[in-house]
């Protein structure tokens, strides 16, 4: 025999009791109604459908690249691979356009991107996602009129986080200066690029594990392990990466960046590269001024308007981020009062 409510009681005159069949109706109608809510919503701001995020906060714009057949040689070497499915590792020093270049090649692929900064306290969590929110919810008893019954739920909120995002959805990660970060922060890539599985530690049952979208790419780029603060990689991780080295560019292409990016005639641009690549020669690994450092000098001059003058103290100042005490910073002095001189 099944069982129904048929005494509806009342408690000053409005009933409190529903049936099994009101119930089932109201949350039908309850649902329906937050269905509608959706629709309506994408409907009325179209900015909430996700074709639409992706094409505002997730497509890479750069601006100012510069493309010579150097740099398009090494850009069609990172995109092959990324067709034939393997994961890229782009390795150079600082400041010779890894990061730029990791932009424009997902932007030509024409797909969602999203990127994560690697350093010293990035843990699993920080590329998986985690629990970030708890939210509450009242359950109320009032079958008896004069006896409430009442219990808090607390259910804990997951968050996605950059790596999740793109296995889910077949996005390109750009993994900026990944070996900054701990090796065992990036254990989790192992089952990504082997079995195509995503397991997210923190989570349990059937929720813990995600199948990797076949569109999904990866992009990684970091300094040599010479360079302070670079990890060695796993070599696990190594065997299933594909490496492509970039060192800076050659005087040519270092002068049309140094051009687009800061506006100056090609007369200073050539004399500001040449200044840059001669300390360069002069300097450790890890303290050679980049292209990035041509730009900044270019950008400086093109303040001053005729920054002749002041090109030593431009051209140091931009060096001074990476002096050890003054006997460094009057050894590079010197450096640059030669490069300026010959």
């Amino acid at each position: 025999m099944r069982w129904k409510r048929t005494h509806p009681r009342k408690a000053r005159g409005v009933r409190i009791t529903e049936t099994l069949e009101e119930a089932k109706e109201r949350w039908r109608e309850d649902r329906a109604k937050r269905t509608e809510f959706v629709k309506r919503a994408i409907t009325v701001r179209p900015e909430l459908a996700a074709e639409t995020i992706e094409s505002r906060y997730l497509m890479p714009k750069v601006e100012y690249f510069v493309e010579t057949e150097q740099v398009k040689k090494i850009k069609e070497k990172v995109k092959l691979w990324l067709n034939a499915g393997y994961p890229v590792h782009i390795i150079g020093p600082t400041g010779c356009g890894k990061t730029t270049l990791a932009m424009k090649v997902a932007e030509e692929l024409g797909k969602p991107t999203v990127w994560l900064n690697g350093d010293e306290t990035m843990t699993t969590a920080d590329l998986v996602g985690g629990y970030s929110q708890v939210e509450s919810e009242s359950v109320r008893d009032r079958y008896i009129h004069t006896v409430i019954k009442a219990k808090n739920i607390l259910k804990a909120g997951w968050v996605d986080n950059p790596l999740t995002i793109a296995c889910k959805n077949g996005y390109i990660f750009v993994y900026n200066d990944f070996s900054r970060a701990k090796p065992e922060a990036n254990n989790v890539l192992l089952s990504v690029f082997q079995e195509g599985v995503l397991e997210l530690p923190t989570r349990f049952g059937e929720e813990r594990y995600i199948k990797v979208s076949p569109n999904f790419r990866t992009i990684f780029t970091s300094n040599s392990v010479d360079y302070a603060g670079v990890h060695r990689p796993q070599d696990a991780l190594l065997d299933r990466t594909v490496g492509i080295y970039m060192d800076f560019y050659n005087p040519d292409t270092e002068v049309e960046i140094t051009m687009a990016h800061s506006g100056v005639s090609e007369a200073y641009a050539q004399r500001i590269v040449g200044i840059v690549r001669k300390i360069r020669e002069k300097l450790p690994d890890a303290e050679k001024p980049g292209t990035r450092a041509c730009i900044m000098v270019a950008q400086g001059l093109r303040v001053l308007g005729d920054g002749e003058k002041r090109l030593e103290e431009l051209v140091l100042d931009v060096l001074a981020t990476k002096v050890k005490g003054p006997a460094d910073l009057a050894h590079k002095q010197e450096l640059v009062k030669e490069a300026i001189a010959s």
